[in-house]
């Protein structure tokens, strides 16, 4: 089952891609660039975790459909942040600078479904059979005993 993707779409994607390149390489690549300080261990996870979405994405320039996985990952982690953390604190009274600045940035991600082909999304992860979980057997290997390899 194969849809066709319109050039305008891929490009749309390939933006997708290229804010998020452009993005962590403006705000988490410095930081793990930056040898004269240690992060603390949580902080260096996150670093590393974007500073490698930020990689994978590049891949997004030249397989923009292969590559969607990295945009759902990107838009359920946000979506996450945003109701477990963002709002229990915005409903509270307390964001702060710091926690506008991330809600902000975070928030960026309503872009993302807008340049997702969801018919392509629908047709290839939700309709299409998925990959086999065990080796499928023909029916004359029904009446035989397995063979040793």
């Amino acid at each position: 089952m194969t849809i066709d993707i319109s050039i305008f779409r891929l490009n749309l994607l390939r933006v997708g891609y290229l804010l998020l390149i452009v993005g962590l390489g403006l705000t988490i690549w410095p930081e793990i660039l930056d040898l004269s300080r240690m992060p603390d261990l949580m902080r260096g996870v996150v670093i590393s975790m974007l500073g490698a979405i930020a990689v994978v994405a590049l891949l997004g320039l030249r397989y923009p459909l292969q590559t969607l996985p990295l945009l759902f990952f990107e838009m359920i982690w946000k979506a996450i942040w945003l109701a477990r953390v963002a709002l229990p604190l915005w409903l509270v009274h307390g964001f702060d600078a710091a926690s506008t600045a991330m809600a902000s940035a975070v928030l960026m991600v309503v872009l993302f479904p807008f340049v997702v082909p969801w018919d392509y999304v629908i047709r290839n992860y939700v309709m299409r059979a998925g990959d086999p979980w065990w080796p499928r057997t023909t029916s004359s290997d029904a009446g035989h005993a397995a063979r040793p390899a």
